[in-house]
């Protein structure tokens, strides 16, 4: 299987209700967001997705919190953005930017921390 990546830093801000502080007080977060384009055959000119037009779906998706509150982005039935919640929003973006590509798999890892992450997996 092959493989293109690219990933990216966005400060965003949340609440974890019901939480004692730091996490249940507004907070930021220096966010890393990882994803990564699987496919078993590379396309017609040679590649798993265009790395362009993946790197600048991810900074427009980034921009759209970028110093801002994630419960802007925040599901209805949910009471915070999680980083698993936050993974399948950047994964919904990534995948309207990018349309519809048969037999390939999007990968969204959003790092909180240097070893704690939360992550989403689908087609595209």
């Amino acid at each position: 299987m092959y493989e293109t990546g690219t990933a990216l830093q966005v400060r965003a801000f949340h609440v974890m209700p019901g939480m004692p502080p730091p996490e249940g007080e507004r907070h930021s977060h220096d966010y890393r967001l990882d994803v990564v384009v699987r496919r078993d055959d590379l396309d017609a000119h040679g590649m798993v997705v265009d790395l362009d037009r993946l790197e600048q779906a991810l900074r427009d998706a980034a921009a759209q919190v970028a110093d801002d509150d994630l419960e802007k982005i925040q599901p209805a039935d949910t009471d915070a953005v999680t980083v698993e919640l936050f993974a399948r929003w950047v994964h919904m973006q990534l995948a309207a930017a990018l349309g519809p590509l048969p037999g390939v798999t999007l990968a969204v890892r959003v790092w909180e921390s240097p070893v704690a992450f939360g992550g989403y997996t689908g087609p595209l």
